[in-house]
């Protein structure tokens, strides 16, 4: 299947190829996406290995040609269960600039208008204020709280916060 590459308001997104996996691997190791992503010793490799999952489709989030970031969404394809799913980070340096909000959004027009689903979900840390802020403006509601969801890189679990999305609500 061909991958389009998706235009934003202000990022572009690419499908993320093996040239990027260095930036990338660089973004995920700075502390603040580091404590949200983790990845192992090895960021490179599991980068890479991300990348060549067949469950999943990464863009590269540019920004002025620049790898910025990566957003990644995967599918449930029971046909009664049907959805999508998707995962971000950004490189902290973008940070407060609405890239996050930009990327979600297009990548969403994109799993509504051209892959039919009609519900899009997206599970940030609970205490992560900034990302939720970010969903909530694309319109992303609240469903739950996925307690102990996550281990974070102390080794402690943390709990989750699932949202989701209806088509007719993207904002």
């Amino acid at each position: 299947m061909d991958v389009p590459t998706l235009h934003g308001a202000q990022v572009v997104l690419r499908p993320a190829e093996a040239g990027d996996v260095a930036a990338l691997a660089e973004i995920r190791g700075t502390p603040e996406v580091y404590r949200r992503w983790r990845g192992g010793p090895d960021l490179a490799a599991t980068v890479a290995e991300e990348l060549s999952d067949p469950g999943e489709q990464t863009f590269a989030v540019l920004l002025d040609g620049r790898v910025v970031g990566a957003i990644q969404w995967a599918q449930e394809n029971e046909p009664d269960y049907r959805h999508a799913s998707i995962d971000l980070y950004l490189d902290p340096a973008v940070h407060g600039q609405g890239l996050g909000t930009d990327a979600v959004r297009t990548l969403a027009r994109h799993l509504i208008a051209d892959h039919g689903h009609h519900r899009l979900t997206i599970d940030p840390a609970a205490d992560n204020a900034p990302a939720i802020a970010c969903y909530t403006k694309v319109g992303f509601r609240p469903v739950g709280v996925l307690r102990r969801y996550e281990r974070g890189a102390e080794g402690e679990w943390h709990d989750g916060l699932l949202m989701d999305l209806l088509a007719e609500e993207l904002a």
